[in-house]
């Protein structure tokens, strides 16, 4: 999938009221909301003090911000997407916040539908049903593709015991092009160390980030099961498979295996 076009958009004006901000020296990652994401994704997230959701960037159809990939339980290469209809109000450039849900009753009821039918066979099934209806409420409280996918991301972290602060860019001051917004974003939040996936790795100007003082730590998900499939499948695979204390603690090592910044 091609990276969102993170230059789009004019830079984020810094908020009338700020945000409560998590404590100074942290490793944060920042990331598009993505719908029920894909194991490395979450992974990445886990791996990170907190999250900033990045939210004010251009929205992507080729993306996974409106759409999971979801597996079967008992064959991870059967496969159906799982897509929330999304209207883009000012065309191409609308920003990942302003996207709203088309047909919101049908859109929210075809996700009520899907995750069962694909995942209540699992053992670990009622642990995500009673979870499922924070995510199943942002349909209606308000409508936008990007808050039911972060709710989607935030239920699938708390499962696995992540605790960290969440945090959205447009509430945040940044520059619009791409390596300085991240690392505006990331000073902003007093980080120590910005946790930065494979892709965006590839394009990544890590000079603005040791200007700044902060280090750029590339994550590196582990190989083998379940890590190879979920490269391309929702993280719900994994969580119904192994279940959340099992995968918490694959989550664990993996994060572990991460460099950190120096204290």
């Amino acid at each position: 999938m091609p990276p969102t076009d993170h230059s789009s958009k004019p830079g984020s004006p810094a908020a009338s009221s700020p945000p409560d901000l998590p404590p100074p020296g942290g490793l944060c990652a920042i990331h598009q909301p993505n719908l029920f994401p894909r194991l490395t994704t979450l992974a990445k997230l886990f791996a990170a003090n907190y999250w900033i959701v990045l939210d004010d960037v251009q929205f992507n159809r080729r993306d996974y911000q409106h759409r999971a990939r979801l597996a079967a339980l008992d064959d991870p290469h059967r496969r159906q997407w799982l897509t929330v209809p999304t209207h883009l109000p000012q065309g191409r450039q609308t920003a990942i916040r302003d996207a709203v849900i088309a047909d919101l009753d049908r859109s929210r009821r075809r996700v009520a539908h899907m995750l069962p039918h694909y995942y209540r066979a699992s053992p670990h099934w009622p642990a995500l049903a009673r979870e499922l209806p924070c995510v199943l409420d942002q349909f209606t409280a308000t409508g936008k593709t990007a808050d039911v996918a972060e709710a989607s991301t935030r239920i699938l972290l708390e499962l696995l015991g992540w605790k960290g602060p969440i945090l959205r860019s447009s509430h945040l001051p940044a520059r619009p092009s791409r390596s300085q917004r991240l690392a505006d974003l990331a000073q902003a939040t007093g980080a120590r160390g910005y946790l930065c996936g494979t892709g965006g790795m590839t394009y990544l100007d890590t000079s603005v980030f040791t200007a700044r003082d902060i280090t750029v730590v590339p994550f590196h998900p582990p190989a083998g099961m379940p890590w190879d499939a979920g490269r391309r499948i929702s993280a719900i695979h994994a969580l119904m498979r192994l279940g959340p204390q099992a995968l918490a603690e694959q989550m664990q090592a993996a994060a572990r295996s991460q460099s950190r910044p120096a204290a």
